[in-house]
Parts: C-alpha cells; structure tokens; sequence
C-alpha cells in the first residue's frame, strides 16, 4: 500500500527556487503572490511573522512551510548572518486542493527533528551556494522531494492530529482512505472499507469520524469534488468527469459540486479566473 503516490500523481508539486543568498535584513511575501512558500533556514537568527500573528523566533536551521498564499515576512537579526534558501510551491489542481488543505497555515520544525530530510538538504544547501550549471533546476528538484520526505515524515511521526493526513497516518484507516483515492469511482460502501481496515463497521466509522473529522461517504464525495475541480481546470467537460468520478449522471456530480463549494461547476470555474467550461 502507497499512501503518497496516488495522493502526488493526482495533486502533484512543483518548486521553483526564488532565493539561496545570505538573508536580507527583511524578506517581505504578499498573499497576492499565490503561491505556497517553503523556506529552508541554513543557521543564524531569524524572526518570522505570519501575518499580524505573534512573531516567532528561529534560532536554529528549521524548515517553515506555508502551504497556501500567506502575507509573511522572515528579519534576519543583525549579525547574525542568517542564510536562507526558499522556493514558490505550485500545485496541480490549484491551491484548494485537498494536499494543501490538508495542513496547517504553517508548518515550523528544526531541521534536527527530521533526519529522514538530511541528506537531502545537504545536497540542497551545497548546491545552492555553489555556481554549479543547472543550478536552479537541480534546486526545483530537490525541493520537491523535501516536499514527499516531509510528507512522508508528517505521517511517520503522526504529527497532524486530524484531517486527510492523520487518516493516512493511521495504518488501519489508511487501507481505506489510499483505496478511495485509488478508486474513486467505486459505490464503496462502509462495510466494505471497514473489511480493508480490518475493523469492525461501527468501531470503523467511530474511527474514521473521530481521526479525519468527517465520514467515510463525505470523505469519499469531498475526493470526487477535489479531483473534478482538477478535471475541470484541465477543460475536461462535466459529462466526462461525471462517470469517471462515480456519478451516475452530470446533474448528480453537479449537485455534490454545489453542495462542497457553494457554486455550480461552471460558476466555480469562472472563480478561478476561467472564461468558459463545456457541460456537455
């Protein structure tokens, strides 16, 4: 069982490096840019504020992910010859996809507690202060698989308490949870999940509710919504989506659309800053 790969084929990331420099007195990131961040502080002191929120102090090499747009700004503390590499973060299917809601406005941990990470960053840090050719699109890669080993890390460590990524950090739920992104066009019922759970169907659900926050069923139409919102950026037609997200019908899947997001499949689109979407 994979809990990554259908999770990433789907909702995939892509890195571009915007700074590997010793800091400036202060770096200043407008939520106008759209895009995620993840910075990579190499040493020194560095104050980081997320908006009006309390500052917070960095005195150690830490990883700091905002996974959505989020006004913010990092201030190096004078002489203390902070060293900053950060990359922009994009994602398919957009910035309301369910890897990014799945986590929290930001994400700050010491380098130190994540080993799986090191010898990664080494190879990230070493070239981002070399003159190597290539330099930045060795950098956009690497950043992207600090991204999956976090992932991978946030799941071994169970460090979020509920959500998409605690149902994939249990090992019983996760069974469940990785079949419905596999399959999502399946009717799965219940019992069944709870079978590839290998609990029982009440102590399942119980579970299910209590770790993810939701239920299986909306758990499963909240999947299908994320993958036709995708579908739809993609200018695939409704009628298309409908059947390969398990809607019996585009009237079906257009209810369910409504229902999550407040708008019709077209309406959402034209949101998006899209100017026509085929329904038929």
């Amino acid at each position: 069982m994979d809990r990554l790969s259908t999770l990433l084929a789907q909702f995939g990331m892509h890195a571009s490096t915007v700074f590997a420099a010793p800091m400036p007195a202060e770096l200043v990131v407008a939520a106008s840019e759209r895009t995620a961040r993840l910075h990579l502080v190499r040493h020194g002191d560095v104050m980081f504020q997320l908006g009006q929120q309390k500052v917070v102090r960095i005195t150690e090499a830490s990883l700091l992910l905002l996974p959505r747009p989020a006004a913010h700004q990092l201030t190096a503390v004078a002489g203390s010859q902070a060293e900053l590499v950060s990359a922009t973060l994009s994602f398919d299917g957009g910035l309301d996809n369910p890897l990014t809601l799945a986590l929290p406005d930001y994400l700050l941990m010491p380098l130190r507690d994540i080993p799986m990470l090191h010898s990664n960053l080494d190879w990230l840090f070493a070239e981002a202060f070399a003159t190597h050719c290539g330099k930045n699109a060795v950098l956009n890669r690497l950043f992207e698989l600090t991204m999956i080993q976090l992932l991978r890390h946030m799941m071994a460590s169970n460090t979020l308490a509920t959500g998409m990524m605690a149902g994939l950090a249990d090992l019983r739920l996760a069974k469940a949870v990785t079949l419905m992104h596999d399959q999502p066009a399946r009717a799965w019922t219940v019992a069944e999940l709870a079978a590839a759970a290998c609990m029982s169907r009440a102590t399942f659900a119980a579970r299910f509710h209590q770790v993810v926050g939701i239920t299986p069923a909306e758990y499963l139409a909240s999947w299908r919504v994320s993958l036709t919102q995708k579908l739809l950026r993609e200018g695939r037609t409704i009628a298309l989506i409908a059947d390969e997200v398990g809607y019996e019908s585009p009237s079906a899947l257009a209810r369910t659309f409504r229902r999550k997001t407040g708008n019709s499949p077209r309406e959402w689109l034209q949101l998006q800053g899209e100017s026509t979407i085929a329904e038929a």
